[in-house]
């Protein structure tokens, strides 16, 4: 069971290992684009090319979805950044549990994005928990884990790319240890469980009142998507790549424009200052610094709200 791109390494793994992948079960479509026309998702797309079987209900907990699943009589139900909930019903189907591939180190960062708020709060660490799945938020008793260290300039899509793979190593360990009997179980501490939401709108608009270094790590921890922006001249200015001031301190208020290079913007924060290395003005391309002064005119003293 997994829907994005994250799962699709685990996905392939499976498929080139001993096992026998019965069904993959993915989201439905879903309209995407300027066009809403209906695309499949990196899992439906990898497993169809491989030939497997496809399901993808609505809703799991469908009667005629949970009947199709009984009769694959599952030995293991791999979970991995599906979308869905799944009911008692379904986690006490398979033989061996259901296992989930979850992108942080649990207990830190249950939930639907871990990997984004791991950079945005500037952790120095992350990794793959592999765990039994139960009815609760990323709760279940943990299996095993593996850790990697996040650079001061990763970003969040740099950090997923080298985690799926790390995921889908993680899984292979962790069915060894099931087909022979001895997976272990390790509870999670509740009270230091921390919690990745998603990502909303709210979320991805630049406080230039904060310090420097939380609106570098916002910048990156929304690379490549959705992306962190604010406001030039009244229009949406979405920010891709910044780097922390090191060579002057800024005179100005926060959010002002304080130097203009040629290949960057210095723009002054709360506490220092940060250089705009990749923007992308609103209905344009994403460019260079360098490119974006020389069409629009970005002054010393603007504020970028």
């Amino acid at each position: 069971m997994g829907t994005p791109e994250f799962a699709v390494a685990c996905l392939d793994r499976l498929i080139n290992s001993a096992h026998e992948v019965a069904a993959v079960v993915t989201q439905p479509d879903r309209p995407k684009g300027r066009g809403h026309k209906l695309a499949s998702s990196p899992v439906k797309e990898y497993a169809v090319l491989q030939g497997l079987p496809v399901l993808q209900p609505e809703k799991i907990k469908e009667p005629d979805f949970i009947a199709r699943l009984t009769a694959l009589n599952p030995d293991i139900i791999v979970v991995v950044a599906f979308g869905q909930f799944l009911p008692k019903i379904l986690l006490d189907l398979p033989a061996l549990g259901c296992i989930n591939v979850h992108a942080s180190l649990l207990p830190k960062y249950r939930g639907s994005a871990p990997i984004h708020w791991a950079v945005i709060n500037g952790e120095q660490c992350s990794g793959v928990t592999t765990m039994f799945m139960d009815v609760g938020m990323d709760t279940g008793d943990m299996i095993l884990h593996t850790e990697t260290p996040i650079t001061p300039d990763e970003t969040s899509g740099e950090l997923h790319d080298r985690l799926k793979l790390l995921g889908a190593d993680l899984l292979a360990e962790t069915l060894k240890l099931a087909s022979i009997g001895e997976l272990p179980r390790i509870k999670q501490d509740n009270s230091a469980a921390t919690y990745a939401p998603p990502l909303r709108r709210e979320t991805e608009r630049i406080d230039w009142h904060k310090p420097a270094q939380m609106v570098h790590n916002l910048v990156r921890g929304l690379n490549p998507w959705p992306g962190a922006f604010c406001f030039h001249r009244g229009k949406i200015m979405k920010i891709w790549r910044t780097q922390i001031g090191t060579d002057r301190m800024p005179d100005g208020l926060p959010g002002q424009v304080v130097a203009v290079d040629s290949d960057s913007v210095i723009v002054a924060t709360g506490t220092g200052s940060i250089e705009l290395k990749e923007i992308q003005p609103e209905g344009k391309r994403s460019m260079t610094c360098d490119e974006f002064t020389r069409g629009n005119g970005l002054h010393v003293g603007e504020i970028l709200d």
